[in-house]
């Protein structure tokens, strides 16, 4: 794994841990409600720190995908909870005002972005350092 040295690490650990925050209180209701949602947010929670703390020391591609593919599935998670509803939460179904859900989806949406832009310039900067030195 080689270290990206990427400026955006600082803020990306930030945002996953938003996410995780975001997701602990809703836990218990959920675990009553529908279990399987309620285990879905412990391990993003958990997903989140563990992420926030690779992309502070490993700051590597593989950190970064996870990074994006975490935010990209929890935001279409929330999309489908809003749109078709998931099985034992039908009640969320066009809720998009729940206040917790503002800040979840701006640091998954915001995650996603840094995750994918420093992916993008770290595979630009490996292409023109390959050109260089053929």
């Amino acid at each position: 794994m080689i270290a990206l040295h990427s400026a955006w690490r600082w803020p990306a650990a930030a945002l996953l841990l938003v996410v995780a925050a975001v997701h602990v209180p809703l836990v218990g209701d959920h675990l009553e409600e529908a279990p399987y949602v309620g285990v879905l947010f412990i391990l993003l929670a958990t997903a989140c720190v563990l992420l926030a703390v690779a992309v502070l020391v490993a700051d590597a591609p593989v950190v970064w995908a996870a990074c994006a593919a975490v935010s990209v599935l929890a935001l279409v998670a929330f999309v489908a909870s809003r749109t078709v509803g998931l099985p034992l939460l039908g009640d969320d179904v066009g809720n998009w005002t729940e206040p917790l859900g503002y800040p979840a989806v701006a640091a998954e949406a915001s995650c996603a972005v840094v995750a994918i832009t420093v992916l993008r310039r770290s595979r630009a900067h490996a292409d023109t350092t390959r050109k260089v030195f053929r």
